[in-house]
């Protein structure tokens, strides 16, 4: 294995060696979020545990990946991982707490309801979720473990395809194209047709528009 993914393997094998252990090595799970900067939608957090030492080629930051890339590399994950676990926070509780609460709540029980115990957690960014096992903080976490950008791209797929799913049921935002993001035309449909209840009223640009006809 060559490239960014040993690069990223690499990283993990080193957090997670102890001697100590049986068998040389600590169960590190990778946790991180998709979907914070959305103006509408969840935000999904994952949490995968991968076999010590896999990583593929190409695995990365899910945001440095082409959509196709990240589909590809999903399905790999999710047949070669230990464990993986999706969690959702939906737009009132966001709102009724704030994005950063949301978001390590999420992480805190993908975390939670894994079956593989972890005994330590690499959590993207700076503050840790509440969890019953150790974590160690990385600012860019998935540009520096396997784990972590293992479960960056778990969270954007599943939250993507969650988007595309709610399209249909909100039609009129094309939310299957820009997921919810900011988009020139997301704004615009904004304008026309007002919120809709996927929208975090608490957001910037949507707060003080008209409740749209499907709220």
């Amino acid at each position: 294995m060559s490239g960014c993914g040993a690069r990223l393997a690499a990283f993990d094998r080193e957090r997670g060696a102890d001697p100590s252990r049986e068998g040389g090595a600590l169960v590190i799970a990778g946790t991180d979020e998709a979907g914070r900067g959305c103006l509408a939608g969840p935000v999904v957090a994952a949490a995968v545990v991968l076999p010590p030492g896999w990583a593929p080629e190409a695995l990365d930051d899910s945001k440095r990946l082409t959509a196709r890339r990240r589909e590809a590399l999903y399905r790999d994950i999710v047949r070669a991982a230990l464990d993986w676990q999706a969690e959702a926070a939906w737009p009132r509780e966001i709102e009724h707490t704030d994005i950063l609460r949301s978001s390590l709540r999420a992480m805190a029980t993908a975390v939670a309801r894994l079956r593989v115990r972890p005994d330590l957690v690499l959590v993207d960014g700076n503050q840790a979720p509440p969890l019953d096992c150790p974590a160690a903080c990385l600012v860019g976490g998935d540009g520096l473990s396997a784990a972590v950008a293992a479960a960056s791209i778990v969270a954007k797929v599943v939250r993507d395809a969650l988007m595309v799913d709610l399209d249909a049921r909100h039609p009129g935002y094309g939310f299957a194209g820009h997921k919810g993001y900011g988009s020139a035309d997301h704004l615009a449909a904004l304008r026309r047709l007002g919120p809709c209840p996927l929208h975090r009223r608490t957001f910037g640009p949507v707060a003080g528009l008209r409740q749209g006809s499907l709220w």
